[in-house]
């Protein structure tokens, strides 16, 4: 019985990592897409990895960093975002 008991435990661990990750890439997504962290930090630990999905297809705002320096990366030297 004890043993079923820790191999419950260490599936219910790697549920919440994967819950946690998400809602950090959510947050970032929809941080770098111009729509504040906090929107996607909702979607990702509402919807877990769904929210993820959808910040991925969510259309990014004409101003975001998304757009003007793209999904990943630090604007260059000299570079200023408004």
């Amino acid at each position: 019985m004890t043993i079923y008991l820790a191999l419950l435990g260490a599936k219910a661990l790697w549920l919440l990592y994967l819950w946690l990750l998400s809602a950090i890439v959510a947050s970032y997504l929809s941080e770098r897409k111009g729509y504040g962290e906090k929107l996607g930090l909702a979607f990702g630990l509402l919807l877990s990895l769904i929210g993820t999905i959808i910040w991925l297809v969510w259309p990014a705002r004409p101003e975001s960093k998304w757009k003007k320096i793209g999904p990943w990366g630090r604007p260059k030297p000299g570079e200023e975002i408004h």
